[in-house]
């Protein structure tokens, strides 16, 4: 049988940051993965211009992934915004501009991460990420929207 343990809302995250912490993840991390990966991204041939044309001011576009990656990897709570809107309002975005976008964020992982640990824990939460924003924004294959 299973081990059940309730724990509280503080004891949930002081683990997720103890587990960031030992995979090197933090937040002077989180700013070099977001800067790097973004820098990569406008740089991209496919990425770049969908991103230019969505985007128009960067810097507090960056302060906002911080924020969003923050939350995500170390339970920051700092995040707040809702990304499928953000993402649905752009209508040139393809369900496969998330597969370039999944693997330009993987190399960027695995050139800058700390250790090998933190790219299979930044990759698994961008791939949910990833797959919940298809969901919402292109539906379930083979079931009408």
């Amino acid at each position: 049988m299973t081990e059940f343990r309730v724990r509280s809302a503080e004891e949930r995250r002081e683990e997720i940051l103890a587990h960031a912490a030992a995979l090197g993840i933090n937040e002077a991390y989180i700013s070099t993965l977001v800067e790097t990966f973004y820098m990569r991204v406008r740089a991209h041939p496919l990425l770049g211009p969908v991103f230019e044309r969505a985007i128009t001011d960067w810097p507090p576009h960056l302060a906002t992934m911080k924020a969003f990656w923050a939350s995500v990897a170390l339970n920051a709570g700092l995040y707040s915004g809702k990304p499928v809107p953000a993402h649905a309002k752009h209508r040139e975005i393809a369900p496969w501009h998330f597969d370039i976008w999944l693997g330009l964020f993987e190399l960027t992982l695995r050139e800058t991460a700390p250790t090998p640990g933190a790219v299979g824990y930044f990759m698994e939460r961008a791939e949910r990420i990833g797959q919940s924003l298809q969901l919402a924004m292109f539906g379930y294959p083979g079931i009408p929207k």
